[in-house]
């Protein structure tokens, strides 16, 4: 057994990227999560799951009913931070080159001149991304995956940091189409917002009923420091029984007996990059198995697609993401019997061992 801060192939040292800045990151970080939960009362969790997307270099899909705040909240995280934000809303009647850009034929210059298209922006919020054809769908493919757009042969290489926040209504909802199996797999999280408690709702009712939170908003963070948080993000160190047991969880969904697809290895690293941000959310620069529990839901259940038996016994992916969860060994920590793994006590306490 060893200690989840083993840093022994980091040459035995913390890293120095993450050392030199955890104390910045915590204060930016404090500062847009107080921003945006001065617009979505009562919604903690869903706005740090937001930060944690946003820091692991992912997208995130906002899925909700009506009216419940999905736009909202990708503007207010938007908003916070002083960088190039676009909107799309999403309508049947929308076209690729709408998002992508397109050629146009200069007169004066006899050359074709790019203009380019929404996507070019390091914040995107595409609102009611499931009311647009599979065909402008898919037009993000490309930027999402490789953070570059090609047209006419020539490659653009999109802003950084580059984050796509999409909200959608549920696929049952009227006029809507189903998001792609390979759309859905380029979001690192989903997350749904939730009715609020009556007590945030009727704050809401006292803070939001003259004006919108959002005209009074503004950016408490540059575009640069999310930039250098996020490769401090990338210094957290994971121990080899936590990537295992991110590998082990990912393989359970495909071969559990309700899923007739399970998820796919882009998902196991986006799980691993969730679980550096969160660590690094946490004030560690290094992971724990708590990590990867707390975010298995949101990354791997809107990748997963039911049996039609387990649709009619109404198990839904969450449901069997919990009970691989709950299947699955936990790795223990310096001291600590197998399976521990829900508490914070014996992790990183000892000095650093080999693996």
């Amino acid at each position: 057994m060893t200690t989840y801060d083993d840093r022994a192939s980091h040459g035995g040292a913390p890293d120095r990227a993450y050392g030199a800045v955890g104390e910045d990151l915590t204060a930016v970080v404090e500062r847009v999560r107080g921003s945006v939960e001065g617009v979505i009362e009562g919604k903690p969790e869903v706005v740090r799951l937001s930060l944690t997307v946003l820091l692991a270099e992912g997208h995130l899909l906002i899925e909700d009913v009506p009216g419940v705040g999905k736009t909202m909240l990708a503007k207010a995280l938007a908003r916070s931070i002083d960088c190039s934000v676009r909107r799309i809303q999403f309508t049947p009647d929308l076209l690729p080159s709408d998002i992508t850009g397109v050629s146009i034929w200069d007169q004066q210059r006899r050359d074709f001149e790019f203009k380019p298209g929404a996507i070019f922006a390091q914040i995107v919020i595409g609102d009611e991304i499931n009311r647009a054809s599979p065909k402008t769908q898919s037009a993000l493919l490309e930027s999402m995956e490789e953070r570059q757009v090609t047209i006419d042969g020539k490659t653009y290489e999109l802003p950084s940091p580059f984050m796509v926040v999409a909200t959608q209504n549920p696929v049952e909802m009227e006029g809507t189409y189903p998001l792609p199996e390979a759309q859905r797999d380029r979001f690192m999280a989903r997350v749904s917002v939730g009715y609020p408690s009556a007590e945030a709702e009727l704050q809401m009712l006292d803070v939001h009923g003259g004006v919108s939170p959002l005209e009074d908003l503004q950016p408490v963070a540059h575009a640069h420091e999310i930039v250098k948080l996020v490769e401090a993000v990338r210094g957290v160190y994971v121990a080899e029984p936590i990537r295992r047991y991110a590998v082990d969880l990912v393989a359970a969904t495909r071969t559990h007996p309700d899923l007739r697809l399970g998820a796919s290895p882009r998902a196991t690293l986006h799980l691993l990059r969730a679980t550096k941000a969160a660590a690094a959310l946490a004030g560690r620069d290094y992971a724990l198995p708590d990590d990867v529990q707390a975010l298995a839901v949101a990354v791997l259940a809107h990748r997963l697609l039911p049996t039609a038996q387990a649709q009619l016994n109404r198990r839904t992916a969450e449901q069997v993401v919990q009970e691989i969860l709950q299947r699955t060994t936990v790795p223990a920590a310096a001291g600590q019997p197998a399976g521990f793994g829900l508490g914070r006590g014996g992790y990183g306490q000892q000095p650093p061992r080999r693996l």
